[in-house]
């Protein structure tokens, strides 16, 4: 494979507007490329705000309109494509946004000859699914998915949908949790930790993988530059930690001398977050709190092996828990603190 110098080159983001897609459009413009961030008309500017980032405004669920906005657009040497939803409303969401979407996308950008060397899109670690939850063998290249999840089964069928696209040359990142300044569900877990509590399902051991917000973008950049396609890889922090460890990496940052640890039995939290979900569904919201995330929270095994990114573009994460909690936890005072 031959290495790809990025500087002068183009890139477009979609799915810039969330906690990821600020970072991944900084790096850009700091490895040299011209950024172009693609969002909707509802989408917050919060975290795109350096005058160098180009806009383009898109509306999904309009291909005329997409096709338009296309055909004006100058092309692209590379998409990073970030957008998903992971809560939804109503389910048939997590398939219209996480593939239709996607498969939209490709056959404009192919239609309108704006195909470009190397499309990275962002599924996710809940696309394998369960693993070996007996000798918690790390999931790797060779597990066979069967995601139990609504977005897992949509990230799976997006995935499969590129295996046999021909036309645009892809990379596929399946990362396990990510976490950083502006994240929001890790946010929560340290939220309640500050107020002393760490709750969390079922009883069994849990092996936890994480992976900070600017070593997976750095990863973004690092798999285009190399020249790998068509290729699919696990983003995480080499290790994985227990409940126990993660409470106590983020009690440390919070500077918090004790904390009291509350499981709740898989039963009982099969009920909250059912009634948690039909509660959001009659209210017309999209709960954090849901079935799909029960599952997840379920999942005993998250070891991850990441050796095929590491021995083929050179992954190598900087941050590992403790100081990516560290920064977290320095953003979230921060902000706690601007608000008084």
């Amino acid at each position: 494979m031959t290495k790809t110098d990025l500087q002068g080159t183009r890139l477009l983001v979609i799915g810039a507007g969330g906690f990821i897609g600020g970072f991944i459009a900084e790096e850009g413009l700091r490895r040299g490329m011209d950024v172009t961030v693609a969002v909707r008309k509802s989408t917050s500017r919060r975290y795109l705000t350096d005058p160098r980032l180009h806009f383009l405004v898109l509306d999904y669920d309009d291909p005329t309109s997409l096709t338009a906005t296309f055909e004006r657009s100058t092309p692209w040497d590379y998409v990073i494509y970030n957008l998903g939803a992971t809560k939804a409303v109503n389910y048939g969401d997590f398939k219209r946004v996480n593939f239709e979407y996607l498969r939209r996308i490709c056959e404009v950008l192919k239609s309108t000859g704006r195909a470009p060397r190397r499309l990275l899109f962002m599924s996710s670690l809940s696309a394998i699914g369960p693993g070996d939850e007996k000798n918690y063998t790390p999931l790797d290249a060779n597990t066979v998915p069967t995601p139990n999840t609504r977005y897992g089964q949509s990230k799976i069928m997006a995935e499969q949908y590129l295996e046999h696209m021909a036309g645009i040359p892809y990379i596929i990142f399946r990362p396990t949790g990510v976490y950083g300044p502006h994240e929001q569900d890790y946010l929560m877990m340290v939220k309640c930790i500050d107020s002393h509590f760490d709750f969390g399902v079922g009883f069994r051991r849990q092996m936890l993988t994480f992976i900070y917000v600017e070593d997976l973008v750095r990863a973004m950049f690092d798999a285009l530059e190399s020249g790998v396609e068509n290729r699919t890889y696990i983003i995480s922090e080499p290790r994985a930690y227990t409940q126990k460890e993660f409470r106590a990496i983020v009690a440390d940052a919070l500077g918090k001398k004790w904390v009291i640890p509350v499981r709740l039995p898989l039963w009982a939290a099969w009920v909250a977050s059912a009634a948690a979900e039909k509660i959001a569904r009659w209210q017309m919201k999209a709960s954090t709190l849901n079935t799909d995330k029960f599952r997840i929270m379920r999942q005993r095994n998250w070891n991850a092996d990441i050796s095929p990114a590491v021995d083929e573009f050179g992954f190598n994460p900087q941050v590992d828990l403790r100081e990516g909690i560290r920064r977290t936890v320095e953003a979230y005072r921060a902000a706690k603190n601007s608000k008084r």
